[in-house]
């Protein structure tokens, strides 16, 4: 198994939107510059495929949001969010996720994943166990700790990885707590 960068490593990204949005807009009062996030999770790697999962609500208008993950590279996987009995409302591509990158770890080196969700540890141990390499991109504040120690490398999405909410804003300060894991930098060729 590789386990620094390589131009030959084949990479699948698989990006849980809900989970980048939600933490994105509370933990720094901003959005998620998907354009560099590509970046960040092929860097200079084979891009195999590049998935964003995403909960269509009825009440907005994502037309123009789906479009950019489109213009960016991303393959965009949609559901309709489900209203349920008791009013609430639940949607979720967990497990979606989690088969797309069962079905083509066999296709891929390096399996990157965008979310801090922990239940994704098990999915990560299983990709691990079939000899992909696993990284991690997310905001540290709204990481699981359990998915920060199942992968190989763990990068936090910082300020440069951010768009102000509003046109003219600013990106406020992480407010998180912050954690590190250790060896996380695969800097090589």
């Amino acid at each position: 198994m590789l386990t620094r960068i390589s131009k030959f490593q084949r990479v699948g990204v698989f990006v849980d939107v809900q989970n980048m949005f939600y933490s994105a807009k509370y933990l720094w009062g901003a959005k998620l510059n998907f354009s560099k996030l590509m970046e960040k999770a092929v860097r200079g790697r084979q891009l195999i495929r590049a998935i964003c999962y995403v909960i269509e609500n009825p009440e907005i208008d994502q037309a123009s949001f789906l479009e950019m993950l489109k213009g960016n590279g991303y393959e965009v996987k949609s559901k309709a969010l489900r209203s349920r009995s008791d009013g609430s409302a639940k949607g979720d591509w967990d497990m979606g996720l989690a088969i797309d990158a069962i079905s083509i770890a066999e296709k891929i080196d390096v399996a990157v994943l965008v979310s801090g969700d922990g239940d994704f540890s098990d999915l990560v141990y299983h990709l691990r166990s079939r000899g992909v390499l696993v990284e991690v991109i997310s905001f540290l504040g709204s990481t699981n700790e359990d998915l920060i120690n199942a992968v190989d490398f763990y990068f936090p999405i910082e300020n440069d990885m951010l768009l102000p909410l509003k046109p003219g804003g600013t990106v406020r300060p992480a407010l998180s707590v912050q954690r590190s894991k250790p060896n996380s930098d695969t800097s090589g060729t």
